[in-house]
This record gives structure tokens, sequence and C-alpha cells, in this order.
């Protein structure tokens, strides 16, 4: 890598990558949302079918990721801030990284079977 590269690859890049990341997947979500949620002024049917398809376990799936990029967004924004407006915050800036790591695994491990639990239990029965 040359020398004077902003960039190396470290924990701060990858935090960067990873919120910007879960931003865009957040707004295309957010985007579908608002779609499927028009439609029911369009035709009601339509929106009711569209809601039988998203009851099946891939998509319940999807919801869980959903969950992990609103929480890893979350997480990493108030770092992002802690570091912007902390004055000791770009030295503890990577202590911090790992900190919103290790909460985001907890929280998602805590909250895995409460959002699967249809799907769970659809698929291995009861």
């Amino acid at each position: 890598m040359p020398a004077g590269t902003l960039y190396r690859g470290r924990e701060g890049m990858w935090s960067w990558v990873a919120h910007r990341v879960t931003g865009v997947l957040i707004f295309f979500f957010l985007f579908a949302h608002v779609l499927d949620t028009a439609l029911v002024r369009v035709s009601p049917e339509a929106y009711d079918q569209t809601i039988e398809i998203y009851k099946n376990p891939f998509v319940n799936l999807m919801e869980y990721g959903l969950v992990a990029a609103i929480l890893f967004h979350a997480l990493n924004g108030l770092r992002i801030i802690a570091v912007d407006f902390w004055e000791k915050g770009p030295r503890y800036q990577k202590q911090m990284l790992w900190t919103v790591v290790g909460v985001w695994v907890v929280l998602m491990a805590g909250s895995a079977y409460p959002i699967l639990e249809h799907s769970i239990k659809s698929i291995f029965g009861s």
C-alpha cells in the first residue's frame, strides 16, 4: 500500500463500509415498505396477497437481517457521534467499534429466537 494512503483496510474503514451498506439496505427496505403499504389504497385484495407472500421463512430471515442492519447502523451511528463530538473519541474509536460489535452480537443473539420463532416452528414443527 502506498505511503500516505488514508485507509489501510483496518477497523475504521470496515465500519465506514458497513455503515454505508446498512444505510442503503435500510433505504431500500423503506422504499419497498412504502410501495407495498400504498398498495392497500389501490387494491386491498392485492395488498392481502402481498402480505401472504411475506409469511414465509425466507422473508422472515430477511426481517432478521433487517433488524441486524438497523441495529448495527444505529449503534455505529452513536459511535460516530462519540468520535466526532467527544475530544477523546478519535483516540478510542477502535475500542468503541469493538464495543459496538459486542453489543450488536449480544442483542442479535438474544433476538434470534423471538424473531425467527414462526419460521423455526413452521420448518421443524411445534
